[in-house]
Formats: structure tokens, sequence, C-alpha cells
């Protein structure tokens, strides 16, 4: 993609768009980032959450970090949760300040599955779509661990699971959010009955792309019932690679194809799809949008690595209607400000991405 900058009256990234129910002054979208600031026993939101996102209400949209639906759905420690009603206060106090900056911002609700581990879950296996390790690393109390062989959710327990999306969308209703974020993609829950390397049921959500997308399509079904569609989104990573269970080989790829065919009847607000990471020998980021814009009619937020270069060109060619930026909001709260007037990009400081307090969190400072 092209490394010239449009001038900023003529840059796509500035123009407002309507996502579903969604009416944004600009296309520049907050991307989801579990900083790990909730340290406390009932992993509540605090104000040091409310200062960080009002920082960053200039985004045409804030989608908050990933927030779990359950006790069972936790995999990280310090990240809030969205199950009780001291955290569902908590994400009230972050809404009301954004929205008297002048913002916008959506609630991210998901769940870990077989990627929790014992220590996460008092000693309980994490459960996931079947009995089947999935290879991937926990982020427990003591440190990482390797995850381990969970055991399989019953029927009754996936209807239960499927209950406590609706209970955190309902929640998030309370809280103030203007809408609701699905978190499906990386290796998380819906992503592990999605993937036939990890779900081997032969129930209804299993045995076929069909049926291993019927769960993602129950929770949408459910949580929309609270919200409505046109104010209900699903974030996911066709081109996810990660350990032996996520390949973006051709035949995941076709299951993804089908699936955004799918999602496309939903009357959903957006689709937020991660591009492939560049160097995995898998598409290009244009080609990967290409092919995500034959499948899906729908508005597409687009994530992964855009410069604000890229970002312009990315929705000049029509391939997204909105992209959403990570790393870059992290040291630059008035990210939409820097790119409206040229201004340089300050780096964030890694180290204190994760956990912590003010210091690389709420402390950097506008240009």
């Amino acid at each position: 993609m092209s490394d010239q900058t449009p001038a900023p009256a003529t840059q796509p990234l500035l123009r407002p768009v309507r996502l579903g129910a969604l009416e944004l002054p600009n296309r520049v979208v907050m991307a989801p980032m579990t900083r790990a600031r909730a340290d406390n026993e009932g992993l509540v939101p605090t104000s040091l959450h409310a200062t960080y996102y009002a920082q960053r209400a200039g985004a045409g949209l804030i989608v908050s970090e990933g927030t779990w639906v359950s006790t069972d759905a936790i995999g990280f420690i310090h990240v809030p949760g969205i199950y009780s009603d001291a955290q569902t206060a908590g994400w009230a106090e972050v809404t009301e300040a954004v929205h008297s900056a002048g913002g916008r911002i959506v609630s991210q609700i998901g769940h870990v599955g077989a990627v929790s581990h014992p220590d996460l879950q008092g000693g309980r296996l994490p459960a996931g779509p079947s009995a089947i390790n999935p290879q991937e690393m926990s982020f427990t109390p003591d440190g990482p661990k390797d995850s381990v062989t969970p055991r399989a959710l019953s029927g009754a327990e996936i209807a239960a699971t499927i209950g406590t999306y609706r209970r955190a969308a309902a929640n998030a209703l309370r809280a103030g959010f203007d809408g609701l974020e699905i978190h499906a993609q990386a290796s998380h829950l819906v992503a592990q009955f999605l993937n036939p390397r990890l779900n081997r049921r032969t129930d209804a959500y299993g045995g076929s792309s069909e049926k291993r997308a019927q769960f993602l399509l129950d929770v949408v079904d459910a949580v929309s019932d609270v919200w409505g569609g046109d104010r209900v989104a699903v974030k996911l990573s066709p081109y996810w690679n990660s350990g032996p269970a996520f390949t973006a080989d051709a035949e995941a790829l076709a299951d993804y194809d089908q699936l955004l065919k799918k999602l496309g009847d939903s009357g959903l607000a957006y689709l937020h799809l991660l591009g492939p990471e560049p160097g995995t020998g898998t598409d290009d980021t244009l080609t990967a949008f290409t092919r995500y814009r034959a499948h899906y009619s729908g508005s597409v937020v687009a994530n992964l690595g855009f410069t604000q270069a890229s970002a312009n060109e990315l929705l000049e060619r029509g391939l997204a209607d909105a992209v959403s930026f990570g790393a870059p909001f992290i040291a630059n709260p008035d990210l939409v400000d820097r790119f409206t007037h040229g201004r340089p990009l300050a780096t964030g400081d890694r180290d204190t991405y994760y956990g912590g307090g003010v210091e690389g969190y709420t402390d950097y400072p506008a240009a």
C-alpha cells in the first residue's frame, strides 16, 4: 500500500459513517485491547478505566477491552468482567465518562473456553466444545502455563453458556454502552467451536461447518434479543495462526467464507475482521479484505497493523467501512486529532501494556 498520507480534508478516515444504528463522526475505531488494570478481587472496572477510555473519546467508536461473561469465561488475570452488579456499575462510570467527552463505546464480551486453566477456575478443569487440548498458553496468577485437556461442555452447559452471553448483554445495556461486540476471534471459545480440530461434537453444535457455526449464531440471536441486531457486532479472525489447532488453511478460510455469508443475514451493525499477520505465508491485506467483501454484504471494520496511509487506502478502495487501531491508541489518546493535523505518533512502552496502574495507561499526553 502507499506510504503517502492524503491531505486532511480528503482523508476517508475522517469522514462520518453509519454502522447499523451507530452514527460515527469518523471511521477511526479504537480496537479492543486487554490492559489488565482491574486489579481487584471482583474484577471491577475502576475510575482509572473511566479516565483511560474518556481520554480516547475522539475515536469514531471505542470497543472496550474483552470482558468476561461469567467466572467460567476467565482466561487472564486482572481483566474486568460484566457478569456482576458491581462490574456493571463500574462500566456505567466508564460509559458516562466517554459520553461526557463526546464519544461512543460498545462493550466487547467473551469467553476463553478451553484456553482457561484450573488455576483460574478454582482447580476445576476448563470446558470447551470437546475434550481436546488447544495447546495454547494460559495466563494464570503464577504466570503463563500450558493449557490442559478440557472437559467437553454438555448440551445443557452450552445452553447455560449462551445464557451468560445474554445476561452480559443485558448488563452492558444497563451500563449505558452504545452497542455490543461478540469476541469470536483468536483462540477463544467461539473460535474453538468453529474449529474442526477442537470441535469433534456429533450433536447440533458439531460435525459440519454449519453445525460448528451454530454456537456463534445462537449467541448472536441471544444478544440481539436484548439489543437489536443493528447494535450488535461480531469480531472474527479467519487468518488466525496459533499452535497446531489454528491454521488459516484453505479449508478453514472456506468455512469462514460460508460463515460470513450466513452472518450477512443477521442484520449486524458491523463485522470486525482481522487481516492476516504479515509473514505468515497467507494472503496479503488487500487480498484478504477483497475476499471478505465478496462474502459479507454488511459493514466491515478492518483490523490489524494498519497505518494512517494504509487505512485510508483500504477505505478508498471500498474494502472496509472503518478501520480499528490498537497499539497506536495506547500512546496517542488523541489519535484522530493527530491524523487530522498530520502530527507524528508517539510510541507506547510495551513494558506497561499489561497490568500496573497509571503509568503507561492514562499518562500519555496529547500532542
